[in-house]
């Protein structure tokens, strides 16, 4: 019989639509994929030199269990210049990957019963990883209409006696919508006021549009940078994620907790991606402003398409890759005699009938949204707004 723990674990929508893709794909079906949660670029040439140079050096054995001292160094300076934020070496702590350094932090802070504080739409892996480390996720609802962000008003109502923290995402994974400083500094003023901590995911923090600027919340004050664990990484940012390298910063004693933790769940992040890491934070930036530039063309254009076709809408993002697509008006009407019913539903009509993949949203908490990636080409997504607008048409 498998564990409580295990069993109340929900597998994730995102990598269950992008396998089933990638299955049709490989007998041959032309699939048009908006589920990954992944860039379509390469590596960056750099990056990838720098791996093969570490494996031709035999750099390829243990490292330090938190990361090699020159790229926590690496991260120091980072979050010096694009944060204004100053951390020592001691108080960062290189993971397999961002969600590995979540995990990390949720070990390190919770007790049986904890709660956490989650805004919905959230990434479909923070409820889980919460419950793996025997916490409560507690779930706050967020309006379309207020931009899917939390405020000061439904964070207190949500708070009780057992609230250990709040997650924060911004740039947010799925609705791309980022939080200014006004908003971060109502979330700081309650956080303070009860002694909660913020572990803040800003893994997407170099992908926004619009003149939108990410703003760490750490960054507010010395006394909300005390209750705050960044957590960030190389994935999203340099086309790294097969690599698993993510990080986080916080105070020294959760650093040291998240340290024993990772010595004996995984040992040391990998070496050979360690260093490939290291050149990818300390090189050039023109990659990633490349990259950037090119989803910001692609986001443009989804969004003009999607807001000009019938029974859906969405909301500008002004960071990450994702539109939140607002399908609800589809679940009343029928395709081809049957209901579409639910999101699910419609994913999978979209799927099977139209081979367009996308996430549902009951995944993220919004069971009426879809999330659309724009991570492909340019050409892909042309061909899946028109399979798109086409499936809408057929509905009556």
């Amino acid at each position: 019989m498998l564990s409580r723990k295990a069993s109340q674990i929900t597998p994730s929508p995102t990598l269950a639509i992008d396998a089933k893709a990638k299955q049709m794909k490989s007998e041959g079906i032309d699939i048009i994929g908006f589920g990954a949660g992944e860039p379509d670029f390469d590596t960056p040439g750099h990056i990838k030199e720098a791996a093969i140079a570490a494996i031709n050096e035999g750099f390829t054995k243990y490292t330090p269990a938190s990361g090699i001292p020159e790229l926590k160094e690496a991260v120091c300076d980072k979050f010096l210049k694009d944060n204004g934020l100053r951390y020592s070496p001691g108080q960062v702590v290189i993971s397999n990957g961002a969600k590995h350094s979540l995990d990390n932090v949720f070990a390190a802070l919770l007790n049986e019963g904890d709660e956490v504080i989650i805004p919905a739409p959230y990434w479909v892996s923070y409820p889980e990883l919460v419950k793996l480390n025997d916490g409560k996720p507690v779930i706050v609802e967020t309006k379309e209409e207020n931009r899917y962000k939390m405020d000061r008003s439904n964070l207190e109502s949500a708070i009780t006696d057992r609230t250990k923290a709040i997650v924060l995402n911004s740039p947010c994974n799925p609705t791309g919508q980022v939080y200014s400083r006004e908003e971060l500094q109502e979330i700081a003023d309650v956080a303070l006021k009860k002694n909660i901590y913020i572990v803040s995911d800003e893994v997407y923090e170099k992908l926004t549009y619009g003149g939108a600027e990410h703003l760490s919340i750490a960054s507010l004050g010395e006394d909300i940078k005390a209750l705050t664990v960044i957590v960030n990484g190389v994935s999203k940012t340099y086309s790294m994620t097969g690599w698993r390298i993510g990080y986080a910063a916080s105070e020294p004693k959760i650093a040291a907790a998240m340290s024993g933790i990772q010595s004996h769940a995984t040992s040391n992040p990998n070496s050979i991606a360690q260093k490939a890491a290291y050149t990818a934070i300390t090189a050039s930036q023109d990659c990633v402003e490349e990259m950037r530039q090119a989803f910001d063309k692609r986001m443009r254009y989804m969004v003009d398409r999607i807001n000009k076709m019938p029974y859906v809408s969405c909301i500008e993002p002004e960071g990450a890759f994702y539109l939140f697509v607002n399908l609800g008006e589809t679940f009343s009407r029928q395709f081809r005699g049957k209901p579409v019913g639910d999101g699910n539903n419609c994913a999978a009509l979209l799927l099977e009938q139209y081979r367009v993949a996308v996430v549902p949203g009951v995944g993220f908490g919004a069971p009426d949204c879809t999330r659309f990636s724009y991570a492909t080409s340019l050409e892909n997504i042309t061909e899946g707004m028109d399979r798109l607008e086409n499936f809408l048409k057929e509905l009556v």
